[in-house]
């Protein structure tokens, strides 16, 4: 039997609420809609890429986004030691290269698993926490962290869009 990513059920966006949960809320939606982008494939579907030049896949996104939760809120807001799933310094685009279609369950579970141990990092965190930027050095807060995850999401999601209209013709989800 062939692996096909599961169903998913994206949470409604809060539209009152405090600031941390409105910021929360809207992560959890941008992050539910890509996995919503990619539910009903299988790997093989997951891993066909956008066009030539390109290796932009459903599932290099999802690895894209398990290396950018990591290092935002893990890395950064967390200050933990950890490398990163699929890059390193001599393969930096290793997310979107190293794509395997049999890996594509486990990748799906490794994005969900590092969502759940991200949220752990900043639970506690204010939003005016204040972090150091690892290439600029410039100070930022996690609040701007909250915001940058949000517009990331939102741009990777207008590109899963298109690959899934792609693979099977769906729009609209």
């Amino acid at each position: 039997m062939t692996w096909i990513a599961p169903e998913i059920d994206r949470t409604r966006q809060l539209v009152v609420g405090d600031e941390r949960a409105m910021l929360d809320s809207f992560l959890e939606h941008q992050r539910g809609t890509l996995l919503l982008k990619c539910q009903g494939l299988n790997g093989i579907q997951l891993a066909i890429r956008s066009a030539e030049p390109s290796s932009m896949s459903l599932l290099g996104l999802i690895r894209h986004m398990t290396e950018v939760e990591r290092g935002w809120f893990r890395q950064t807001a967390g200050g933990e030691r950890v490398p990163y799933a699929y890059c390193a310094d001599d393969n930096l685009d290793g997310d979107f290269d190293d794509v395997l279609a049999l890996a594509a369950e486990h990748d799906l579970d490794r994005y969900r698993e590092e969502i759940a141990l991200c949220a752990k990092v900043v639970a506690d965190l204010p939003l005016e926490q204040t972090f150091t930027h690892p290439r600029s050095g410039k100070e930022l807060s996690l609040r701007w962290i909250y915001l940058h995850m949000i517009e990331e999401y939102a741009r990777h999601n207008g590109h899963a869009d298109l690959l899934r209209e792609r693979i099977d013709g769906v729009t609209g989800l």
